[in-house]
Order: structure tokens, then sequence, then C-alpha cells
């Protein structure tokens, strides 16, 4: 009888090296978008943040519009930067502002546009939400 040889199986050095190299150059190409990602979500965040604002502008109209007892009055020629934090349940989120410091009234139901900006963010991030006059 011949003697039963022993054949192992297995990767090669050379074949496990080349699989490194695919993964790492696989990686190298994927991490740009990673990265970026942390600025993606701080924009969404203040664009959240102003839909909030605009939302919270149009219910006070609506709410002033069926009784001026229950709104917050916006007109004038000087509306100021709090009005948000004041109209909002809560108010403005921590780290969040009015940066246009006023914006002007005239007759109800018209509309203005206001700048947000996060006072957080790694890079100055704005969005605009939009007011609305209620007389």
């Amino acid at each position: 009888m011949g003697m039963k040889q022993n054949l192992q199986a297995g990767f090669t050095l050379i074949e496990l090296v080349m699989v490194i190299v695919i993964l790492g150059i696989l990686a190298a190409t994927a991490l740009p978008k990673f990265v970026d990602l942390k600025s993606d979500a701080e924009q969404a965040a203040i664009n959240g943040v102003a839909g909030a604002v605009t939302s919270a502008f149009a219910v006070n109209y609506a709410s002033y519009a069926a009784n001026s007892t229950k709104g917050t009055a916006v007109s004038g020629t000087a509306v100021p930067s709090t009005l948000a934090g004041s109209i909002m349940v809560g108010g403005m989120p921590n780290g969040y502002s009015i940066t246009t410091a006023s914006a002007a009234c005239g007759t109800a139901g018209a509309t203005q546009t206001v700048q947000i900006s996060s006072t957080t963010a790694s890079t100055f991030k704005t969005a605009s939400a939009t007011l609305i006059c209620t007389s």
C-alpha cells in the first residue's frame, strides 16, 4: 500500500495581501462620503428648525385670525428677532437664533422671510423661515 499524502488547502500569503490591498482601496474611496456627513446633518437640523419656525408662525396666524385673543400679534415695521421664541411652545431650540433682526409687516397674511442660524454648527449654517403677519 502507498502512503497517503496529507494535503492542506488554504490561501497563500500573496492572496491574503491582495485581498487586504483591495479592501484598502475600497475603504479609501468610500471614506470621503462618510467624512462629510456631519456637515449634511447640521444643515438638515437647521432646515428642520426653520420648518418648525415656519409652522409655528402659520399656526399663530390661524389662531389669531380665528380669535385675536388666542394668538400673538405680528404687525408693525419692526418684528423682533425673539418673536419665534415667544410663539413656539418651549421657545427656540438651544443653539439656534433668528439672525434677521427685524422684518417689516404690513397687512394681515403678508409674508416675510427671516433667517435662522445655528450657533453650534462647526461651520455657519442658515436656513429661511416664513413669517406670516397677523395685521
